[in-house]
């Protein structure tokens, strides 16, 4: 590790040196904590029996020891002796293991145990920029869980077939984790962590979080983590106050503590940002992570998130600064901000430097329009037409996510106006609207089966649903149209190209009917897509699509095969592209142009 690259903030490698690293001589463990009085290491090898470190370097500022009995699995924590003469044990910082919560010590980890066989993976893999980009966002601990045995989680090992080949049938070909960086509560959902370093062990190894990301791109499937660069977990044990001072965080207390009650990572700090930028690093190189998905950048670039307090320049800085630096050591990866702000040039090189962001505008609108009663929705008429007005201005994902499904907001179909069937219906036309759209996509488990109760962490999502013909036919429905989405170059390559978008009718507002061409210059594909999302059936409906002979059904979200009751055959024009369709009500469909 270069110090001076360190202190000044430009460091990427710095759990290289620092952490618990295997060697001939045993295991060798370094610790920063330049206003620590003095630091002893306890642990699993000497009965936690405390052994001075020794200070190192002309500052001072780093402490090491290296100790032959140290072995992969002990345990150990720092014993860090603050200036009034008190100590706190803490688990390391950098530590490539922990134990199960409620424990809290960190574990030796042997991080090339797991040999990689994904070269051909990782020597092909790109941006996405002209290609499907279609996750599955998950929480690993209730996707499924064991119902009969104690340790109710799956290991990433044990899940790893299941997981993978239900997300191949259900046609995705990405996997979103939410955090799997070691965090103390369950409820946080691993926003909260302790253990920037260190993979959950809810769910098992090192070793075992690698073999499951190297299944996953044997089987063609990326893999993309949350990670958190704004926060942290206030747990004595963690970062907070490491060496008796507020190292990693703000001394301030009105700056200090986010909207969650965790702690903010102070960014105008060198040592911090080397930090942040060597543990985003550390997960792209390790273990082979193909995108990182920025969590609540918005409170990073907006002093505690709010506008008004202005921008905090400290922390916009370093967002470019990790981005160029991730992006110049691996440039197919992709990182992808939470962002709900309009600050400019987030998913620019000359700006933040994202590849994504997600487009908070459009879920708002779109789930706010579904959420009325059809009456009302012609005055709301121009909520699905605005995402195009800014949508060129960045480049960005269709997110249905874990955070529409808690807190009281309903699931996504219960967020549909009307009853139980006209639910169904309706979300379909609306899965059918954002497949169609430009943009990549993003839902979270339990959308593509119909999930009536919100996530809830502690528990699986409802399987049982498919027996009910209802869901089954609504996760048959969301798996054709994910095929259809994988398979059609004009849902996706001209995805930041205006060229591949084109408004056919934006100005039905008393019918509710959208119509919008999505085009392929590459492979010459073209799609129609036509909705009708008011409670009445739009018969004779005229369409006027120049140079267009036949209109083809891809498929229709009123099919009876899903629950629907209507089908669509070949329409030819009757002259000169002039089509008159009949479009019932609460659908969509999609159209090969011929």
């Amino acid at each position: 590790m270069d110090k001076h690259n360190f202190y000044m903030g430009n460091e990427f490698r710095a759990y290289e040196y620092l952490g618990a690293h295997i060697n001939e001589r045993g295991v060798t463990f370094r610790t920063y904590a330049p206003n620590a009085l003095e630091v002893s290491l306890i642990g699993d090898f000497n009965d936690w029996t405390p052994e001075p470190m020794l200070r190192l370097g002309d500052d001072g500022n780093f402490f090491e020891i290296t100790l032959r009995d140290a072995r992969p699995g002990m345990r150990y924590k720092y014993r860090i002796y603050r200036r009034d003469g008190r100590f706190l044990d803490h688990c390391d910082p950098y530590g490539f293991g922990m134990e199960p919560r409620p424990n809290t010590a960190s574990i030796i980890r042997d991080l090339s145990e797991y040999k990689f066989g994904d070269s051909d993976w990782m020597n092909a893999r790109t941006d996405r920029k002209s290609e499907p980009l279609n996750i599955y966002e998950i929480h690993l601990g209730s996707w499924r869980t064991k119902a009969d045995d104690g340790h109710k989680w799956y290991t990433y090992s044990e899940i790893a077939d299941e997981l993978i080949d239900y997300v191949k049938r259900s046609g995705y070909n990405y996997i979103e984790f939410l955090p799997l960086s070691e965090h103390p509560c369950d409820e946080s959902w691993g926003y909260q962590i302790t253990g920037f370093f260190a993979p959950t062990s809810r769910y098992g190894t090192a070793a075992e979080l690698m073999e499951l990301v190297d299944k996953c791109h044997q089987n063609d499937i990326g893999v993309i983590m949350d990670f958190v660069p704004v926060h942290f977990a206030v747990d004595d044990y963690g970062l907070a106050n490491y060496d008796g001072t507020a190292l990693y965080e703000y001394p301030e207390y009105d700056v200090g503590y986010s909207e969650w009650g965790s702690k903010n990572f102070i960014h105008s700090r060198g040592e911090v940002r080397s930090f942040l930028k060597s543990a985003a690093y550390y997960w792209l190189k390790e273990y082979h992570f193909d995108g990182l998905r920025m969590d609540a950048i918005c409170n990073m670039i907006y002093w505690m998130g709010d506008k008004d307090r202005g921008v905090n320049g400290n922390a916009v800085q370093f967002l470019r600064e990790l981005n160029g630096g991730l992006k110049a050591l691996y440039p197919s990866v992709m990182l992808f901000a939470e962002d709900s702000t309009s600050f400019p040039q987030a998913t620019s090189p000359n700006g933040l430097g994202f590849d994504y962001k997600w487009d908070m505008g459009w879920m708002n609108d779109t789930l706010e329009y579904f959420s009325h009663d059809p009456n009302y929705r012609k005055d709301n008429y121009n909520k699905l037409t605005f995402s195009m007005m800014y949508y060129y201005d960045e480049s960005f994902i269709l997110p249905l996510s874990h955070d529409e499904t808690v807190h009281g907001k309903g699931s996504i179909v219960q967020k549909m106006d009307g009853d139980y069937v006209s639910k169904f219906r309706q979300a379909r036309a609306m899965y059918l609207y954002m497949y169609a759209h430009p943009g990549k996509k993003l839902t979270f488990m339990g959308n593509e089966i119909g999930q009536l109760r919100e996530w809830d962490e502690k528990r699986e999502q409802d399987w049982d649903l498919l027996k009910y013909h209802i869901h089954d036919a609504f996760y048959r429905f969301i798996c054709r149209l994910n095929h259809i989405y994988l398979s059609s170059a004009a849902l996706w390559r001209r995805d930041c190209d205006r060229s591949g978008f084109e408004w056919i009718d934006c100005s039905q507002n008393d019918k509710c009917v959208y119509i919008f061409r999505r085009a392929d210059i590459e492979s010459g594909q073209k799609i129609i897509a036509v909705f009708n999302f008011s409670d009445e059936a739009q018969d004779g409906f005229d369409i006027n699509l120049p140079g267009v002979r036949a209109l083809t059904p891809l498929i229709s979200s009123g099919e009876k095969t899903y629950g629907g009751d209507s089908e669509y055959r070949k329409i030819l024009a009757a002259d000169e592209g002039g089509f008159k369709l009949n479009i019932p009500a609460f659908s969509g469909v999609l159209f090969d142009a011929e």
